[in-house]
């Protein structure tokens, strides 16, 4: 999301009063629109829970050094070049996907054929159509006026990454394989959502919307997923998010053995644990645990390391950080 104006704070005042006045987040890093404004604590919010001791302290690996990255949204550790992520910016880029390490070192940019890009928020890995190969699937999943009868999933496979393709920009791409789209349609009306989570054996796909008075909810649709027409997303739970953000979850990922879920807002992390015995999706009634996820002012990805040790994540402000999180 882009930064609030001085005219979504006048609105914002006269909805929640003196409140505002309270507000110690920085407004230039809230979003933009009336409806993107974050929720203010309701009566029926649990307090904060104190962060997890699952992970040690946030530490910060790097900046991003490729200065077409102004927004990122989306993050995803490479399953096909072990040691690279890639990140996507905000709406009002093109269909980019970016590659880079853990320094933050640029290691090339590719243009996703075939796709568009009106609001991609969130990214994913996952299985595909061929066995043995890896994808990426890039969610176009954004709706703040809530207009949008379809959303769209593009699944392309993921680039192996050369040396030689650091030298590829923005201005000069490479091109992937051509994207396959996969719509998407909720059951019950339009939705504003930024998280996008493929789970990496099933293939099934969950979107997690952004609330701001309401608890998030989270809609399934089970693979295998339909290019030919659109796909039914199905409503199968809420979240009941603990903190000062309260529904407003801005990215997710699913942990590569397909055990543990983790989501963020724009300043901290969460954590679902599965159940042993019991199927995937009675993650989503475990309770959140809260990770401290550092100084990362309008935070929107979250992903897994390779490995599963560890938590990445990035920033929508510049310089832009890349944050790590291990286990202990």
């Amino acid at each position: 999301m882009r930064n609030t104006t001085l005219t979504n704070w006048a609105r914002l005042g006269l909805l929640v009063g003196g409140v505002v006045a309270a507000l110690s987040y920085e407004h230039s890093s809230l979003p933009q629109s009336l409806n993107a404004v974050p929720t203010f604590q309701r009566s029926d919010r649990r307090a904060p829970n104190r962060s997890d001791q699952t992970y040690g302290p946030a530490i910060k690996l790097a900046d991003l050094k490729d200065s077409a990255i102004k927004e990122s949204s989306g993050l995803e550790a490479s399953r096909t070049t072990p040691g690279l992520y890639w990140t996507h910016n905000d709406s009002g880029d093109g269909p980019f996907i970016y590659a880079f390490d853990k320094s933050g070192e640029r290691k090339g940019v590719w243009r996703v054929r075939g796709a568009a890009a009106r609001d991609w928020e969130d990214m994913a890995a996952g299985p595909g159509p061929e066995r043995n190969r890896h994808y990426l699937y890039l969610g176009d999943i954004g709706d703040n006026a809530g207009r949008r009868s379809e959303i769209v999933v593009y699944r392309v496979a993921e680039p192996i990454v050369t040396a030689p393709d650091a030298s590829s920009s923005k201005s000069k791409p490479l091109l992937t394989d051509p994207a396959e789209s996969i719509r998407l349609r909720y059951p019950d009306g339009s939705h504003d959502a930024e998280a996008l989570l493929v789970h990496p054996r099933s293939g099934d796909l969950y979107v997690i919307t952004k609330a701001t008075v309401s608890n998030p909810v989270i809609y399934k649709a089970a693979a295998p997923l339909s290019t030919d027409r659109v796909n039914a997303l199905t409503r199968i739970g809420e979240l009941n998010m603990p903190g000062f953000f309260g529904g407003m979850v801005t990215g997710g990922a699913i942990s590569p053995d397909g055990r543990r879920v983790a989501l963020c807002d724009y300043t901290q992390g969460y954590e679902l644990v599965a159940s042993r015995g019991e199927s995937f999706d009675s993650i989503w009634k475990q309770p959140l645990k809260t990770i401290a996820l550092g100084d990362r002012r309008q935070g929107e990805s979250i992903t897994y390391r390779l490995d599963g040790k560890a938590l990445l994540a990035t920033s929508e402000r510049l310089p832009t950080p890349l944050i790590q999180v291990e286990r202990r």
